[in-house]
């Protein structure tokens, strides 16, 4: 049973609505046909969006409640998308292409980001500054306001969820824009906030196009702070539109994380961390574990370790997926798919080889075969630019200098990986990789607990942890004079 609502409208100021560009086309990657029609919101869609989370904002009827309230909303939102898990991950297999089980964990990271920042809700709290007997001076943090959220295709629903959960449970009212190629689940977010009894307004959620919608919404001046998860190229438009506004962001970009591995590393326990770390959602990940660094001795049984796992994956429709295991949904859309298809085919042409892989499907749909390239060189250009695709470059090192200047030749850094039994070694390099997060021994080890986000061109400001609360809040200080 592939079949679902025809038609899916925004929602501004608690009320579902057509958009004032009409309606785009969603398609199903796995199918390659059209899945279903999306309201497609203009400047003027917009701009009643802002007004609305604005106006909540300052009526007090969001931020002036106890935190634990709001907080108890928070993870009552979460409790209400695991209630509806199975419909909502059925939908976000057919838009997005990702295995049905990889869709069902994505609900349950959804929950958890709910659950994790609705309990941080009552943490968030001022301190007082001794300034003498004459003086009673306290800090106090307030909302920022309206949080604007621009949410990437990849993970549609989880990258709501990180963002949207911490403003809510520090105060701030929301305006989401959806991507236009997976926009259709973020619907059960304003569902949710309608079950957990939100003031109508709080959460704001319409789909348009980036020219659009999304330069409309980052150079709005009722916009008070925004988020953006997506490529470079568009997170320097959105930041140099917010600096008119005087905005801050949280960017999280592109990504080259890299792994290395050396001669004492745990093989096997490696070999299970390449097939999450790269092929996980068709490698659509800005974390994704892109290249791996290999010690010369052990490079050519890791190569052929590494081909074992990209050969060893189904590949087909995620809706047939149901199971937890070794296979893969289709990629986002056809166009990602010959991207990714022509890094692969231009990193032949400059030298590399194709282990496994390489092709794209013969059945429709967006489909990519897991893929794996050897003798990659640090210059070329598959090792300096992200694919966002299941393609996973293998380099070799002889140096542990060497290892770290490879990790580091990129404008990126996301995150980094070491594998080794050897801990001076490990602590080493974690310290010189520059990354916003290290994995050693295990590529995603962490949680929401953890803070991520990038150096360089990977972006700024930190998501996840605690760390994330204080891009929601601006911090008051407040000196009374006694006596």
């Amino acid at each position: 049973m592939t079949e679902t609502k025809p038609y899916w409208q925004n929602y501004i100021d608690g009320e579902w609505v057509d958009g004032g560009s009409g309606r785009i086309d969603v398609i199903n990657p796995g199918t390659g046909e059209k899945l279903a029609e999306q309201a497609l919101a203009n400047a003027a869609d917009v701009d009643r969006a802002v007004q609305a989370a604005k106006r909540v904002h300052l009526s007090g009827e969001l931020s002036g409640l106890r935190p634990v309230e709001r907080g108890r909303m928070v993870r009552k939102m979460g409790e209400y998308l695991l209630e509806h898990r199975d419909e909502i991950a059925r939908v976000l297999t057919l838009e997005q292409g990702k295995p049905l089980w990889e869709a069902e964990l994505e609900i349950s990271g959804c929950a958890r980001y709910m659950e994790y920042y609705g309990n941080q809700a009552e943490t968030v709290e001022g301190r007082s500054i001794p300034l003498g007997d004459s003086y009673f001076d306290f800090t106090v943090h307030e909302p920022r306001g309206v949080s604007a959220q621009i949410i990437p295709w990849n993970y549609p629903m989880e990258m709501t969820a990180r963002s949207l959960s911490a403003a809510l449970a520090t105060g701030n009212t929301v305006v989401i824009k959806t991507p236009e190629m997976t926009p259709l689940t973020n619907a059960w977010y304003a569902h949710a906030a309608e079950a957990v009894g939100l003031p109508k307004g709080a959460v704001n959620i319409l789909c348009g196009l980036g020219h659009e919608a999304g330069a409309a919404l980052s150079a709005h001046p009722g916009v008070d702070q925004i988020v953006f998860t997506g490529s470079v190229q568009t997170g320097i438009a959105i930041a140099s539109a917010a600096a008119q506004n005087v905005v801050p962001c949280i960017l999280e970009l592109g990504g080259k994380s890299a792994a290395i591995v050396h001669e004492d590393a745990d093989l096997d326990a490696f070999e299970r961390d390449v097939r999450w770390g790269i092929y996980f959602n068709a490698g659509q990940v800005c974390s994704a574990m892109s290249r791996v660094i290999a010690h010369e001795s052990i490079h050519d049984e890791l190569l052929e370790r590494i081909s074992g796992i990209a050969r060893s994956l189904s590949v087909g429709p995620g809706i047939e997926r149901t199971e937890f295991g070794a296979n893969m949904g289709a990629m986002v859309s056809e166009g990602q798919r010959d991207r990714a298809e022509g890094m692969v085919q231009q990193a032949l042409s400059e030298g590399a080889n194709l282990v496994a892989g390489g092709r794209k499907l013969n059945l429709p749909g967006a489909f990519l075969e897991p893929t794996v390239l050897g003798n990659v060189t640090p210059d070329m250009t598959i090792a300096r630019e992200e694919v966002f695709g299941p393609v996973l470059s293998v380099l070799k090192f002889r140096s542990d200098e060497e290892a770290i200047a490879i990790s580091n030749g990129t404008p990126f850094g996301l995150v980094g990986g070491i594998f080794t039994r050897d801990l001076q070694r490990a602590t080493q390099a974690a310290q010189r990789i520059r990354a916003g997060q290290i994995y050693v021994n295990e590529w995603y080890a962490g949680g929401v607990e953890t803070p991520f986000g990038g150096y360089g061109q990977s972006g700024y400001g930190r998501e996840k942890g605690r760390e994330a609360l204080w891009n929601y809040v601006q911090t008051k200080n407040i000196a009374i004079k006694l006596g």
